[in-house]
């Protein structure tokens, strides 16, 4: 079965020298794979072919030699594999031997050989040891070890055995080979060994796009000097110390360990080998010191560049700032890149005062710059540079709006929001709110605002463009207070007159009650009107009334002998009075009257019909002698007796009541008092009624009386 690694080749070697002499053969170690191109036949001319079947080529053409040790017993072969199969590959193995190359050869010509090969038919291509061809018989002295044209039998190998093997290219091309291992045996390895190596051996760098393509180890400055031994700890991956790496440039420097590279530009196009080999500085006859493996590995450019950028951003409301999103400027970083933002580069190469998360999703900024680091999975870096700009500002001023008022409601008016000249920008959205800060959130939105109820104040639009920025405008509302006639005013007339009302000039229209459209209506008579007023496009509703005079009221009269004295409440005053509605005079007084009726008129400052009331003057008598003659016996007052409320009272000098005459008396007196006669003397009377008018006018009659009584 083909022994094989599924990363890269597989070579062990212990080379001192040029690999194409038996005293520096490579060490084949743990049944590896191998790839070796000979340049050559070595530094020493060796005879190997006197004693094998390697006779008819006595000298090596492009050869070389490799010595392998068996660690368990059982069978083994090998092919080898050319490059280019028209090549002609000829070889033969020597052993067992336990002095090396020196228990091989006499004077340099090598003895009979336990395996050779040589084919020297138009056939060529692989070559080897079968296991399916058995061994020959012993003894070998022809030197064939079974040749058998292409192939020679497997052999059987003993542990601690060590053998060599030279191979040969008789055709001297420089395209080389590979040498696959297989059997039952196994080749003695400190890479086979758990106690040195635990762990697997890693292959620098990651797997390519294709996968027989080395692994590719990423560069961030693919034209600085790079350290090949900066890979070497993770090579290693933590094996024994005595485990070894170096680099080279290609297969046979890689399996002779010559030319290593420690320092040098990464070529990106250029294959890279590592070699790790095994050194016991305890033991140097360990017989697995020199053991190597090889692998390959690629350099590529892992660096990436970054795009500078712009974010556009509004600094809505003549702000001067704006909230931007660091992470969506398209700056060209993957998804993988690790972000960093800093204000300034000298920050960012500082790296101070980052602005982290969660800022960089809500970073308030004016106009300016901001840097960005980006890292890759790799640690490579790169920058840029994010310029924050603004949007064109959406320019507003502030506007307003006049309304006509309430008529129920004066301090009220409805306003057309959408009429306010806020803007010029073409497109822009507006909306209406009642205060700046709602505006500024978007909160409490005036939906009605075609026909928005208001006082006086303000309200504020909000006015955005396409790009979602927006400015604030302050629109004022004026509620057009009622425009009203100074010069209209209530009037006062009788009743039985007529007036005119007059709104007076300034106004854009009059609409009265009437159905007048003109400024003054006229003949207009008690009651009550309006009239509507125009004001630009305001109207405002005035009511005026035309109030009926309130008429003068006789609230009493006194009468004194012959003398009416007329006391008037109500009207206006000053008072004129008359006895016959012709002949008018300012006092209330009428004197020398005549016993009877008589009419007595009042009016007031409006001089309208006066008002007439009916005066009795009565009977005056002054003198009673209640002697029973018949004559003069008693005062008598039942003449009266059809008004109102009618009292006959008389009181004595100290104006004590001494006697009432009403209806349950007759409105009499006889000049006693409790039947009997008063003393003779002089006693005050007077005569109280309600006259049978409409106002129940009060009337006081009062006199004095003699009493002659005789003893």
């Amino acid at each position: 079965m083909k022994k094989a690694l599924l990363v890269f080749l597989i070579i062990c070697s212990r080379i001192l020298y040029a690999q194409s002499d038996c005293i520096s053969a490579i060490s084949i170690c743990g049944n590896s794979d191998i790839s070796y191109t000979p340049a050559g036949p070595g530094n020493i001319l060796e005879g190997i072919g006197a004693n094998s079947c390697l006779s008819d080529t006595a000298n090596e053409h492009f050869s070389v030699w490799y010595s392998f040790t068996a660690a368990t017993s059982g069978t083994l072969a090998f092919t080898i594999d050319p490059n280019v199969n028209s090549d002609d590959y000829d070889f033969a193995v020597y052993g067992p031997t336990t002095n090396g190359c020196t228990s091989l050869h006499n004077n340099n010509i090598f003895v009979t050989p336990l395996r050779c090969n040589y084919y020297g038919g138009t056939t060529t291509g692989n070559t080897g040891l079968s296991l399916t061809i058995p061994p020959p018989p012993p003894p070998n002295t022809n030197g064939n070890a079974g040749n058998n044209n292409e192939w020679s039998p497997h052999m059987v190998v003993q542990a601690g055995e060590t053998y060599y093997l030279i191979v040969d290219n008789f055709r001297s091309s420089p395209d080389g080979f590979s040498l696959n291992w297989t059997g039952t045996a196994s080749l003695s390895s400190a890479f086979n060994d758990p106690a040195l190596a635990p762990f697997p051996f890693v292959t620098p760098g990651l797997p390519a796009a294709n996968p027989a393509d080395p692994n590719e180890v990423m560069v961030c400055s693919p034209t600085t000097q790079f350290n090949f031994t900066s890979l070497s700890n993770g090579i290693i991956n933590g094996n024994s110390a005595n485990f070894k790496v170096t680099y080279h440039k290609n297969t046979n420097d890689a399996i002779t360990g010559g030319n290593p590279v420690v320092s040098e530009i990464a070529n990106l196009t250029t294959v890279y080998y590592y070699r790790i080999v095994y050194q016991d500085p305890a033991n140097p006859t360990n017989p697995m010191n020199g053991c190597f493996i090889t692998g390959k590995f690629k350099f590529k450019d892992a660096s990436f560049t970054l795009n500078n950028a712009t974010l556009t951003n509004c600094s809505n409301n003549y702000s001067g700032t704006s909230v931007f999103d660091l992470t969506t400027a398209a700056i060209g970083a993957l998804p993988a890149h690790v972000l960093k933002y800093y204000p300034t580069m000298f920050d960012l190469n500082a790296g101070t005062n980052e602005i982290t998360s969660p800022s960089i999703y809500q970073f308030v900024s004016a106009e300016g710059k901001i840097f960005v680091k980006a890292t890759n999975e790799f640690g490579c870096t790169a920058t840029a540079e994010i310029t924050l700009k603004f949007h064109p500002l959406v320019t507003v001023n502030d506007s307003s709006l006049r309304a006509c008022f309430h008529e129920g409601n004066p301090s009220i008016g409805t306003f057309n929001l959408s009429n306010a000249l806020v803007t010029t920008v073409v497109g822009a959205t507006k909306k209406y709110y009642k205060s700046l800060a709602d505006a500024v959130s978007g909160t409490n939105e005036i939906l009605n605002f075609l026909t928005y109820d208001a006082p006086t104040g303000v309200v504020y639009v909000k006015v955005s463009n396409a790009q979602g920025c927006y400015s604030v405008a302050k629109v004022t509302l004026t509620v057009l207070a009622p425009v009203y006639s100074s010069v209209l005013q209530d009037k006062i007339i009788c009743i039985e007159d007529k007036t005119t009302l007059d709104a007076g000039p300034g106004f854009n229209g009059y609409e009265w009650s009437t159905g007048a459209t003109t400024q003054s209506i006229n003949n207009v008579a008690v009651g009550t009107y309006w009239v509507k007023l125009k004001t630009g496009d305001c109207i405002a509703l005035q009511q005026v009334k035309v109030y009926a005079s309130e008429q003068p009221v006789v609230s009493n009269i006194d009468i004194s002998n012959n003398t009416i004295t007329v006391n008037v409440i109500g009207g206006a005053p000053e008072y004129k009075y008359s006895l016959d509605n012709i002949n008018w005079q300012d006092s209330n007084v009428f004197t020398n009257l005549s016993r009877g009726d008589h009419q007595v008129y009042v009016k007031d400052a409006y001089d309208c019909e006066p008002i007439e009331i009916t005066v009795v003057v009565p009977n005056l008598i002054n003198v009673i002698t209640p002697n029973g003659d018949g004559v003069n016996d008693v005062i008598d007052y039942s003449a009266l007796s059809g008004k109102n409320g009618l009292i006959f009272s008389v009181f004595d000098r100290y104006g004590t009541k001494i006697h009432q005459a009403d209806k349950s008396n007759g409105y009499k007196w006889d000049g006693t008092v409790a039947g009997k006669k008063i003393p003779t003397g002089t006693y005050w009377y007077s005569v109280t009624w309600n006259e049978n008018d409409k106002k129940n006018t009060p009337f006081k009659f009062s006199g004095w009386v003699m009493v002659k009584n005789r003893e």
